[in-house]
């Protein structure tokens, strides 16, 4: 027994309420190791009466490590825990205080100890997220739908797109559009910034009150919300509150009178004046550049500003959320101010932060209910745009990550495949769709919200920024028309069976092709194998399975597995989704 590779701690993903009355308690050994875990728990004020057992479930491993697994519901919301781990030939049990031979004999001292679930503490994102398709639209180059507020010197629409650019996208267009979106399955939007700025993507925000008059107006927002909710669509909005732009009144004030300036403390000054020396501003920015001064939100002031353009959009527009561009540079006090103004508002509202690695410290309740998952969306390109990992390595990298969160919060992920911020995903696969439909597929089937980078469902290609923000294709003739039927198909069964929203995943390990991957989704309803074919050359895919009958859901085609065993024939780059109906 590897005693040094067991780890737990109370609190954290480890142990978490899931809801008012369930805790999920989780344990990691090494890989292939354990054979059994016993899960012992009762109440420390009284455990000889109240107390109880259960085995705990091997959930998923990753490279090194086995993760285990159990939800209990203890009778007075308060417990004290201890595991039994056993290898086949000795047992130990694990407390807080250690390791020991034998079980413990004082339950009040040394004991794992959840004090209380209370409900207050019990993080609860929003439910409607685990039903969303997302759709992310770059607002300057989805659709011109009211060319007379264009910028001056705008560009016929499909010309080549440079970082300085303009081709007059506004909101209008997307609200001419939003029966495409309904038509394809989309049922929320998120919308990279709107707000006045200087720039083709706004990130350098002038008026955060103030929708961008190349846009529209404040009004025209209202309208665009309005609509998508009267389709059942919701709206992500983006704030960018870790920096403003060079034209925000408070920082222009602060260049013509420096140190004198009363906002001078709003942003983060090294040395006056502000200017660049050898490229370097002598204020903090985002990154390097010089239009995006960082905001000091520890500054009261700043700080009062930022939350009340929070409470605005959603108490006067009606968005459902906020997207938090350069999230992790912000700090934590005053995101927990962020969500209690926000939630205060609509408890239902989403928020998101987008930060790039591990994200647990904002993802305890107290801040944001998910962020962009990247992780995710390296681990899927590894696989399947460049060929860079097998399946076994895919699935280490997705069970590590699903392991580092509480399960409400892999519910709501933010998973993507592209962005404004990549590569675009047919040119990251080569030009192959292929590759792009098993990508996409595993995406609209796997735990998470999945978001889909406007024109990726149409075949839309580009290199780095700017090549990956052109604009979107709505001549029919220049569409890929199978891929988009491809894309409503998949969504549509995402919509269809909550299992493959909220269902429990369970990875296939296979020894046999690294090039296959397999996995279970099913809730109480439904079950369902996904079966991906990587390979160049046709393969047969093998697993066992509960019960006889399947049907391919994408083909309609009926498979039977003989005594358990599901054999199935795949071409290269094949997949099938099979299904499977519970018995009541």
């Amino acid at each position: 027994m590897n005693e040094e590779a067991i780890y737990h701690r109370s609190k954290f993903n480890w142990t978490f309420a899931y809801d008012d009355r369930t805790l999920h308690i989780r344990i990691r050994t090494k890989k292939a190791d354990i054979k059994q875990i016993t899960l012992y728990y009762g109440d420390k004020y009284s455990w000889e009466h109240v107390n109880d057992c259960i085995p705990m479930v091997h959930w998923v491993s990753d490279g090194k490590f086995d993760y285990w697994e159990a939800a209990i519901q203890p009778k007075l919301r308060r417990v004290a825990y201890y595991f039994a781990l056993n290898d086949g030939d000795r047992t130990v049990y694990l407390q807080e205080k250690g390791l020991f031979d034998e079980p413990p004999v004082i339950f009040y001292e040394g004991l794992y100890d959840f004090p209380f679930l209370n409900p207050a503490d019990v993080h609860k994102p929003p439910a409607w997220v685990k039903k969303a398709v997302f759709y992310q639209i770059f607002p300057e180059r989805f659709a011109n739908g009211d060319p007379s507020n264009d910028p001056e010197g705008t560009e016929q629409w499909g010309g080549k797109p440079t970082p300085h650019n303009f081709f007059g996208g506004d909101l209008q267009g997307i609200i001419d559009h939003l029966d495409y979106l309904s038509t394809l399955g989309i049922n929320a939007i998120y919308m990279n910034p709107v707000f006045e700025g200087t720039t083709n993507h706004k990130y350098d925000t002038k008026d955060y009150l103030k929708v961008d008059p190349h846009f529209g107006t404040n009004d025209t927002l209202k309208q665009l919300v309005n609509a998508c909710h009267e389709r059942g669509i919701r709206v992500l909005l983006d704030a960018v509150f870790n920096h403003s732009g060079h034209t925000f009144e408070p920082f222009v004030d602060v260049m013509h009178k420096g140190a004198d300036s009363a906002y001078a403390d709003w942003f983060h000054i090294r040395e006056w004046p502000l200017t660049v020396k050898d490229g370097l501003p002598t204020y903090d920015t985002f990154a390097f550049e010089p239009i995006m001064p960082k905001l000091n939100t520890e500054n009261a002031e700043v700080k009062a500003y930022l939350l009340k353009v929070a409470k605005y959009w959603i108490d006067e527009v009606g968005i459902d959320g906020w997207r938090l561009d350069v999230a992790n540079e912000v700090d934590h006090a005053f995101w927990r101010e962020f969500r209690q103004t926000v939630k205060g508002v609509n408890p239902e509202a989403y928020i998101l932060g987008e930060i790039m690695n591990d994200s647990l410290p904002w993802l305890l309740g107290d801040q944001f209910d998910a962020v962009m998952n990247y992780p995710f969306t390296k681990a899927c390109l590894d696989f399947f745009a460049h060929n860079r990992i097998g399946a076994s390595e895919l699935v280490n990298r997705l069970s590590g990550q699903l392991a580092s969160y509480s399960r409400q919060v892999n519910e709501v992920a933010f998973n993507l495949l592209g962005s404004h911020d990549t590569v675009r995903l047919l040119t990251l696969c080569g030009g192959s769709l292929e590759r792009l439909k098993l990508a996409t597929l595993f995406q609209l089937t796997f735990p998470g919200a999945p978001c889909i980078y406007y024109g990726d469902e149409i075949g839309m290609d580009g290199g780095y920024d700017p090549d990956n923000r052109k604009c979107m294709e709505w001549d029919p003739e220049k569409q890929d028309g199978e891929l988009l039927q491809f894309f409503k198909q998949l969504i549509s069964l995402r919509h269809q069976y909550a299992a493959l929203q909220d269902g429990a995943l369970t990875f296939v390990r296979n020894q046999d092709n690294d090039g296959h991957l397999m996995y279970e989704r099913q809730d109480d309803k439904d079950r369902f194998v996904i079966l991906i074919n990587r390979s160049e050359t046709s393969s047969t895919l093998r697993t066992m399975v509960a019960g006889e009958a399947w049907t391919d859901v994408l083909s309609g085609k009926e498979v039977l597995a003989a005594q358990g065993r599901l054999s199935y024939e795949l071409p290269a780059y094949g997949y099938a989704i099979l299904h499977q109906q519970k018995m009541n």
